[in-house]
This record gives structure tokens, C-alpha cells and sequence, in this order.
């Protein structure tokens, strides 16, 4: 079975160890790049991060864009989604398929 991580605020991740995600609660940016690169090389096959804490390690994220493992996805924090990660979705989603089918306007 892959382990599966969550980085992010205490308040935002809590809750994802209630079933069975090991969180770690991070939001200082060197910190959080340093967990991020201990997690990939410990063999974490998903980890979720907070938009929040995402935008301060946004160049240590884009180092594993192109990777198989870790798959990295943006959640919303405590105060809200920002954007980013519907963003990163959509993108993913308009190279893999050669459009953006996520768009509201196909709706």
C-alpha cells in the first residue's frame, strides 16, 4: 500500500489523520521545502499540500511535476481555496486530454 501525506497549518490538516493520512504540520517555508523533499525520497506515493503553504514552496513543488511519484495535489486551507489548485488540475487535465473540458463554459 503507498503512504499518503498531508502538509499544511495544524488547523487545515487534523482531520486527514482521522483517516489514516500521516499530516505533518508545516508552514515556515524553508521547513516545508526540506519535508517535502524527506517525503519524496521516503517513498510517499500522494501528498497533499495546502494552497497556502504551496505558494511559499511553489519552485520546490514544480521540481516534481514531471515525477510519477510523489503525485502532489493542492487542497483548500482553512481559509478557503484560493485557485491554485482547481489551476493546476485544469492544466494537468487540458495536456493530458488536448482540451480543457473543465472549463465552465462546456457545462
Amino acid at each position: 500500500m503507498h503512504k499518503i501525506a498531508v502538509m499544511g497549518d495544524r488547523d487545515s490538516i487534523l482531520g486527514f489523520k482521522a483517516i489514516g493520512f500521516d499530516v505533518y504540520p508545516t508552514e515556515g517555508q524553508e521547513e516545508a521545502g526540506e519535508l517535502l523533499a524527506r517525503l519524496a525520497q521516503d517513498g510517499y506515493a500522494l501528498i497533499y499540500i495546502t494552497e497556502d503553504l504551496a505558494i511559499k514552496i511553489s519552485d520546490e513543488i514544480s521540481r516534481y511535476r514531471n515525477s510519477y511519484f510523489p503525485a502532489i495535489i493542492l487542497i483548500p486551507g482553512t481559509k478557503g481555496p484560493l485557485g491554485i489548485g482547481m489551476k493546476a488540475v485544469k492544466e494537468s487535465v487540458e495536456k493530458a486530454v488536448g482540451a480543457d473540458i473543465l472549463s465552465q463554459e462546456n457545462q
